[in-house]
């Protein structure tokens, strides 16, 4: 099990406690904001596709490859099952929140503020999403433990995290340096 961390603060002659999500949380807040005004500042026409720098929008996902079409069912579904576990694993609810989290962000935020959905985007709002529930994982290694229904979906869902990160940081680092860099 994953404990919290509090950390006691006081400022401006008030005290509180700050935990471990509510640092996680504040930070992805930030980092957000940061790249949404980036974004927005070099806002232009993209193609469509499913590149670092293409819209992954209807006509994009139309287009993937197969075996990339495969690939993204495979890795909802491994997601999906975790759903069986958010109940009795904390792990599973950091793993399946970041993937709604994602969902939501992809599908719903950055279309409502005009943010053109790239690749390189969603694979930056993976890595910020996923990377909790995988440290969480790899900290505690339930797939080493005795094996059972939920180890071999930890086992799964951490493989499927790290082969999807590969190509997003890939994608993540061709975005940010378009973004920042202005290219």
């Amino acid at each position: 099990m994953v404990s919290s961390v509090y950390l006691p603060v006081k400022t401006l002659g008030f005290s509180f406690k700050l935990t471990t999500g509510s640092v996680l949380l504040s930070g992805f807040v930030f980092a957000l904001a940061m790249l949404l005004a980036a974004t927005v500042a070099f806002a232009q026409d993209y193609p469509s596709g499913h590149g670092a720098l293409e819209l992954f929008d209807e006509k994009g996902m139309a287009e993937m490859p197969p075996l990339i079409h495969l690939w993204v069912n495979v890795m909802m579904g491994v997601f999906a099952l975790g759903l069986l576990f958010v109940w009795n694993y904390p792990i599973a609810r950091w793993l399946v929140g970041g993937f709604i989290l994602t969902v939501i962000l992809v599908l719903f935020v950055y279309p409502a503020l005009n943010i053109p959905v790239l690749g390189g985007l969603i694979g930056l709002t993976h890595i910020v999403c996923w990377s909790p529930g995988l440290y969480c994982m790899l900290k505690t290694r339930p797939f080493f433990k005795e094996v059972t229904f939920y180890s071999v979906w930890a086992g799964v869902i951490t493989a499927v995290i790290l082969i999807s990160f590969i190509f997003d940081i890939r994608d993540a680092g061709i975005y940010l340096a378009h973004i920042f860099g202005g290219a």
